[in-house]
């Protein structure tokens, strides 16, 4: 898997230059873009959501479309619309801002839910369906979606059936007091991200996103996902669990961390590392659990804690 790490290297160091002292941050960002899932960036206003997006889409050469979702947003602004062509007379489709490659939706939970809702088809099936005809997407496909978790004033909050398309839900938080002073200093003249390279091609990224798939998983590795994702739905605080769409995310996402730090094997330590980010945000606490202030995260780290971690074994023998 030397060739997926030296591929993730290039691109995680290229967007470190604009989103500084956030490499863990960044790191899963490309895992999601290697499994071809999608961000739920969740965090205040100004920490650098909408850079990573940008800086992303940069280093690796693909097309970028950012859409601010607002309550008059309509589901046609997102897909397109068709429009009548008296020459031809004929009806002409006109692709909407969904049509690339890596798609910021910021403050998705602005939008009304029936504008929610079109992105919906995009983000699982990869196409989007126009007065009864379908569209594919392009090559890779990613939505990267940004909500502010502290004022709620206006918003509507994401149905389950959506926050369970999210592969992940990150939060990149605030810089430390050094990590501040080097983002003034990187600021002085100019934004980094007006200085930044591609570094790999949309080629090289498809074919680490193929390379990915061929991490071995050893069976007691699927077991600890299994019994990761059943504790959510018997956890006597929380009134329903991670669905199935949770067990395979945290075994996609498992392969591409255990390839971006060189191994062609998955280890409990990668599932436990990715846990927090591709769980949480899909469980939902129960009513009197919400009242104590339950967080979902917690509810996570509690499972960790108790789901015994399987034992070593031989792979050759596993096979």
């Amino acid at each position: 898997m030397g060739r997926v790490q030296e591929i993730g290297d290039l691109v995680i160091n290229n967007v470190e230059k604009v989103i500084i002292g956030k490499r863990r941050e960044v790191e899963l960002a490309f895992v999601a873009m290697l499994c071809q899932g999608h961000i739920l960036i969740e965090d205040v206003p100004g920490v650098g959501k909408t850079m990573l997006a940008r800086s992303l889409a940069k280093s690796v050469g693909c097309t970028f479309r950012r859409i601010q979702f607002t309550p008059d947003l309509l589901p046609s602004d997102i897909t397109g619309v068709s429009v009548f062509n008296p020459k031809t007379r004929d009806f002409e489709f006109r692709p909407g801002p969904i049509m690339a490659q890596i798609v910021l939706t910021d403050e998705i939970n602005r939008a009304t839910p029936k504008t929610q809702s079109a992105l919906l088809e995009a983000m699982e099936e990869h196409q989007v369906t126009v007065d009864e005809r379908t569209y594919r997407l392009p090559q890779p496909f990613m939505v990267l979606a940004t909500q502010n978790p502290i004022e709620y004033e206006g918003t509507f909050p994401l149905p389950e059936a959506q926050l369970d398309r999210f592969l992940m839900r990150i939060s990149l938080g605030y810089p430390k007091a050094g990590e501040e002073i080097r983002i003034l200093d990187a600021q002085q003249f100019i934004h980094p991200i007006e200085t930044i390279d591609q570094v790999i091609s949309v080629e090289m990224l498809i074919e680490a996103q193929n390379l990915v798939k061929q991490v071995y998983v050893d069976a007691l590795v699927k077991e600890y996902i299994v019994a990761l994702v059943q504790a959510t739905r018997d956890y006597p605080d929380v009134y329903l669990g991670a669905s199935p769409r949770g067990s395979l995310g945290l075994y996609k996402t498992g392969q591409a961390l255990a390839a971006l730090r060189g191994r062609d094997f998955v280890l409990p330590d990668d599932i436990k590392a990715l846990a927090e980010v591709v769980l949480a945000h899909r469980i939902i606490v129960s009513p009197s659990a919400r009242i104590r202030n339950v967080d979902t995260r917690q509810v996570v780290q509690e499972i960790l804690s108790t789901v015994p971690v399987p034992g070593t074994r031989v792979r050759a023998e596993a096979r």
